[in-house]
């Protein structure tokens, strides 16, 4: 014996504006309105479980934002390197210890 599949029908209650839409929008995509509300419970349970594909733009921008944070992690390493070096050339500057104040042995 075959295993039946049993269809529930749900009562649902629409103002009549949102019935209009229903209609408009199931129309839109040669359906009827059951397939329609069909869909639209479906689709509404993956988006709740977050089993959907990001569309391609918010994908690049999402891709754009991890490869902004990048950069601006670099830039602060590097203003952080540029800072150490300034301060450790004033304190070499106070101890006395610079370089550029060494007498020249005349050979370059």
């Amino acid at each position: 014996m075959a295993e039946e599949t049993k269809v529930l029908r749900p009562r649902v209650t629409l103002s009549k504006s949102d019935y209009e839409r229903l209609k408009y929008w199931a129309d839109k995509h040669e359906m009827t309105e059951g397939e329609y509300v069909q869909e639209a419970v479906l689709h509404m349970i993956r988006w709740e479980n977050k089993d959907y594909d990001l569309p391609v733009a918010e994908v690049r921008r999402l891709n754009q934002l991890i490869d902004i944070t990048t950069v601006l992690s670099q830039n602060v390493k590097s203003l952080e390197n540029i800072t150490v070096s300034r301060f450790e050339s004033l304190l070499g500057l106070t101890r006395g210890d610079n370089y550029l104040l060494e007498e020249e042995d005349g050979e370059l």
